[in-house]
């Protein structure tokens, strides 16, 4: 469900304002789309202005940059193993940018924003 992030119709006492407008279309924002793991999934969104924004729905793979060799390789993701954003994330397997997730490689830390960036890109722990 899309959010208003307007200008309220009341005062702060609880009055109403004199000259209220109505809502403007640029101040709903979009709906909340967070990314599972699963078969790869994208939405695009147009912004204003014209510019687009691509967000994850679901992915199953992730860019794994491994910083001892200093190479990029394309892995399978399992599952999440641990979310500094919600605990149970960790449970609806939800992809975020800090989560820590199971691949076949090992443990690795997502860096990207899967909602904002369109991709899922990650660290590989020691």
């Amino acid at each position: 469900m899309a959010q208003w992030h307007g200008v309220s119709k009341r005062k702060s006492t609880g009055g109403r304002k004199v000259k209220a407008r109505g809502k403007r279309s640029t101040e709903i924002s979009s709906e909340k789309q967070l990314a599972l793991v699963g078969e790869s999934k994208r939405k695009i969104y147009r912004k204003t202005g014209g510019n687009t924004l691509v967000r994850v729905l679901m992915e199953d793979k992730v860019s794994v940059s491994n910083p001892k060799t200093g190479k990029t390789e394309r892995t399978t993701i399992k599952t999440v193993v641990e979310s500094p954003a919600n605990p149970n994330y960790v449970r609806r397997n939800v992809l975020t940018k800090g989560a820590v997730i199971d691949t076949e490689m090992g443990h690795v830390r997502i860096t990207s924003r899967p909602g904002h960036d369109g991709v899922i890109n990650g660290v590989l722990l020691d």
